[in-house]
């Protein structure tokens, strides 16, 4: 009877543990079947509240449209699901498992789940569909136009109309207290935007000393009362905050740049949030730093002296652990390693199964080029020129192709068919994506395809290349290796195609001094 005890103790505290350690999962398992789907696309999650988020995954499609894949996800909340070009939102959880069908022609704006996403999502999509065709019916540039006191009363009747709606969603789907926060705080952030917007409005039509009234302050101090929570999870808020500060901090990067012709734009950002924002909270300055230096000064193309000055930024004035890290591993996957950094080693394998080493390349130069058959960029008509550079610089430096597809048969398939008669070295990066080499180089979908140089003593000679005819990648094949190409069209070469942004899902704007970028919704 006492071993009985022994035994039942120890089953339940084992039993204890396995609760505790599934509640506590990040994992997310999805699968599901888009009909019509194209092999040639991808499903890419992206954490949809960060500052400078990368995609968690990136699913391949099969020939009969079904997909599977599972990743970590960070934290409970909105999450961007791509596709095809188009996107929308999903509210995951880790711990997950849940089932995604829809079309090809209207996936992912369409959508049908099953699974321990039901609830939550039915009900979002509910409170959207309903924000859809409540928007139609309401005149907001009439409504804009009315006196501060019609305007308001106008404002209040839209919050009391959605969040009857968001109630009666809650009877019905009866979803997670913290979609529906979530919700709340959304629409919150909608009319603040609404608010700072008429604000804006009546200053610019002839009235700059326009100030709004007591009761505009205080509904706007009181839709956001849970201010900290809403800039942590809700880019609309932070777009709002911005938008305030804007008018303010144009005036002081005007005064602070003159003559100043390599300032960045998210240092002077940093030094307008010590000197004028004071009062702003760590965490608010944190996110809205972030926001700013992601859309400004973390994309291609620039200097490294600016790189340095972002990593300095990102050091010493970012507070949060987790945005730190976020900012840090989105510099790298768009601006690459320091150049003079050791290439590091990373697992590949030959189509004959045999382990390949970048390091046998010691003592010459090489390229690398990483690739995938759904890249809608490799392909026939690009190919060519492709050999054409393999060709000119082959007799000085070797040229290795790293193939990330998602399966061996597929990288060994692509890579007879379009690498066929290029002088080079194939491998392939076992298991695509979420490869050794891939994580190691800060290879993701967006990047595709994707050259860099490595000296002949193994160190990094170039920042990350998209573009075969980039000059700048022909004044670095030409130094490493003594030859001097012809000149040639730069926008006519293998060039990737999805945006080189990947935290707003757009292309990123050239420097300026205006904290307003624009935003995923």
């Amino acid at each position: 009877m006492r071993n009985y005890k022994i035994k039942m103790k120890k089953y339940l505290l084992l039993f204890i543990i396995s609760v505790f350690v599934m509640s506590c999962s990040k994992k997310v398992e999805v699968k599901g079947k888009i009909s019509g789907g194209s092999p040639l696309e991808r499903i890419e999650f992206i954490e949809a509240s960060g500052v400078a988020t990368l995609p968690l995954i990136n699913i391949g499609i099969n020939k009969d449209g079904t997909f599977a894949g599972s990743f970590e996800a960070p934290k409970s909340g909105m999450y961007v699901m791509s596709y095809g070009g188009k996107q929308n939102l999903i509210y995951l959880k880790g711990g997950q498992k849940l089932e995604i069908t829809g079309n090809g022609m209207t996936f992912p704006s369409e959508y049908v789940i099953t699974g321990d996403a039901k609830n939550n999502n039915d009900f979002f999509t509910a409170t959207q569909k309903y924000l859809t065709n409540y928007a139609q019916k309401v005149n907001m540039n009439e409504l804009m136009a009315k006196d501060e006191k019609t305007f308001l009363k106008g404002i209040e009747k839209v919050q009391a109309d959605i969040n009857k709606n968001i109630e009666e969603n809650v009877q019905k789907f009866n979803p997670d207290n913290e979609i529906v926060q979530w919700k709340k705080n959304d629409l919150s952030s909608t009319l603040l935007t609404i608010l700072n917007q008429y604000e804006m409005n009546h200053k610019q039509m002839g009235n700059p000393s326009f100030k709004v009234t007591k009761a505009f302050t205080d509904f706007e101090n009181k839709l956001q009362e849970n201010k900290d929570v809403m800039v942590k999870e809700n880019p609309y808020y932070r777009q709002y905050l911005l938008g305030k500060m804007s008018p303010d901090f144009q005036k002081y990067a005007q005064a602070n740049s003159a003559g100043k012709t390599d300032i960045t734009t998210s240092e002077l950002f940093t030094e307008y949030l010590k000197k004028n924002q004071k009062d702003l909270s760590q965490t608010a300055k944190d996110y809205l730093l972030a926001f700013v230096m992601a859309q400004s000064d973390i994309h291609p193309g620039v200097p490294e002296k600016t790189v340095e000055k972002i990593k300095k930024i990102i050091d010493t004035d970012i507070k949060d652990a987790t945005i730190k890290e976020d900012l840090k591993k989105i510099q790298f996957a768009i601006n690459g390693f320091k150049i003079g950094e050791q290439a590091p080693e990373a697992s590949l394998i030959k189509a004959d199964g045999k382990s390949y080493n970048l390091s046998s390349n010691k003592g010459k130069p090489y390229m690398m080029m990483f690739y995938a058959s759904w890249n809608p960029y490799i392909g026939e008509a690009s190919i060519p020129v492709l050999k054409e550079v393999v060709n000119f610089y082959k007799s000085k430096m070797n040229f290795v192709f790293v193939n990330v597809d998602d399966t061996k048969d597929q990288f060994i398939k692509t890579s007879n068919s379009l690498m066929k008669g290029i002088t080079g070295t194939n491998v392939y990066g076992e298991g695509g994506l979420n490869s050794d080499i891939a994580k190691k180089y800060g290879v993701y979908g967006f990047k595709l395809p994707c050259f860099i140089v490595v000296d002949k003593d193994g160190k990094i000679a170039s920042k990350p290349f998209f573009n075969l005819g980039d000059p700048e990648l022909v004044t670095v094949l030409d130094k490493q290796t003594g030859l001097s190409a012809p000149k040639v069209n730069p926008n006519v070469q293998l060039q990737p195609g999805s945006g080189m942004d990947p935290a707003a899902g757009q292309q990123a704007p050239q420097q300026q001094p205006n904290p307003q970028p624009a935003q995923t919704k």
